[in-house]
């Protein structure tokens, strides 16, 4: 059985009698693409959820018991907005806010059960912007129950993978626009555990292989924009548990394997300027954590089996500033930690059994790299752990046990 899904200015499906189904994908957006909620919900006793996404193009399959070939062009020529006012006028919330908002240029999902599937994908943003935004301003909400609210903004995005599948192809990624994600939270008074972060990845691509499956692939990439911002800011006057985060990254590529064999080759070019920013502020406090992360260029590639194989190129010359700060009066626990990488790759495979690893890697970091952190507390506290790490190229190789073991 074959299901696929597609939305956007263009789209198209076919399916052919060979020994390998076709699915055929052409979609082009030209428009802008705006979300936009508020919400006025003081008072409310009961959770508060909250869903707003905003996409160019989107398109999905998924395969059973067969074998299918997905070509697949995706290319956005405009801006793409989502952005979310979960508590506009402050006031008391007494349930837990639960709030996404998600900016996304190109979109794709191919997944195999007990299946082949064949990946031949192109996905292209011009030179426009790609933004998600949440706020909570005024500094007078009351979240009783805490939140976890998130902002993420994403120019390309694959996602393969499946149980008991043979993933097999070639992934092609070209950023041109700039990506921002930011989440502002002004607030009284949270006396529970509350999470706002934010998330902006240039091209994002990943495959998952469960049970007996197995993956040979490439990934291509390249991001051009003129930056990739992820941006928190998190603030109360009183506040229990309370957390901001912020990641960013130009490229990134994840393939996880549970069984069989991985091949890989990764090409990662970074031109833009990656920014992470992670502020947390509170009068009042028992646990504050600030926690950003920035790099250019990731490879993750890992196989709980028997062989990897990995030839990874990785260059980056836009810069990676990452900067983390906390700052209160009277508390109990304070936690910033700030780090950034130009390049990174991980390769890793099975140590029961007796894997083998076959690893070329070539890594070449042009631009400035910094990570900053800043504790500001005023009339002391019980702890206050604070940690930096900048690193231009990293690289990290090993065997381990599927059991998280070495």
């Amino acid at each position: 059985m074959i299901l696929a899904i597609a939305t956007c200015g263009a789209a198209a499906t076919e399916a052919t009698a060979q020994d390998r189904s076709l699915v055929l994908n052409n979609q082009l957006q030209l428009g802008d693409v705006i979300a936009g909620q508020t919400l006025n919900v003081e008072g409310a006793d009961d959770q508060i959820t909250v869903s707003n996404a905003a996409t160019g193009n989107t398109v999905s399959g998924a395969v059973v018991g067969g074998a299918v070939e997905f070509r697949n062009v995706q290319h956005l020529n405009a801006n793409v907005r989502a952005t979310t006012t979960p508590a506009p006028g402050g006031g008391e919330i007494g349930g837990v806010v639960n709030a996404n908002t998600q900016a996304t240029g190109n979109y794709a999902s191919a997944a195999g059960y007990d299946a082949d599937v064949v990946i031949d994908s192109d996905q292209r943003v011009g030179p426009y912007e790609i933004e998600a935004a949440t706020s909570i301003t005024g500094g007078t909400a009351r979240l009783l129950s805490g939140g976890y609210v998130n902002a993420s903004a994403s120019a390309n995005v694959m996602a393969l993978g499946g149980q008991n599948t043979h993933v097999a192809g070639a992934v092609h990624q070209l950023n041109e626009a700039s990506v921002r994600a930011s989440n502002l939270a002004e607030t009284q008074y949270i006396p529970a555990q509350a999470v706002f972060s934010s998330t902006a990845i240039a091209n994002a691509a990943g495959s998952n292989g469960a049970g007996a499956s197995s993956a040979d692939l490439y990934v291509g990439q390249r991001s051009t924009g003129d930056v990739v911002v992820a941006d928190t800011s998190a603030n109360a006057g009183n506040a229990w548990d309370l957390s901001g985060t912020a990641a960013a990254t130009a490229n990134q590529a994840v393939i996880a394997n549970a069984g069989g064999s991985v091949v890989a080759r990764t090409q990662q070019e970074n031109f833009s300027q990656v920014s992470s920013t992670a502020v947390v502020t509170s009068y009042d406090y028992g646990v504050a954590r600030a926690a950003a992360q920035g790099s250019g260029n990731a490879v993750s590639v890992g196989n709980d089996d028997r062989y990897l194989q990995l030839d990874n190129s990785q260059i980056s010359t836009g810069g990676v500033e990452v900067r983390a700060t906390f700052a209160g009066t009277n508390g109990y626990d304070a936690y910033v930690s700030a780090e950034a990488v130009g390049n990174t790759v991980t390769g890793y495979a099975c140590a029961d059994c007796q894997a083998t690893m076959n690893i070329t890697n070539s890594q070449i970091n042009e631009g400035a790299v910094s990570a900053t952190a800043n504790m500001t507390i005023n009339n002391g506290g019980r702890a206050a752990i604070i940690g930096t790490n900048a690193v231009g190229n990293a690289a990290n190789f090993y065997v381990s046990r599927p059991n998280g073991g070495n």
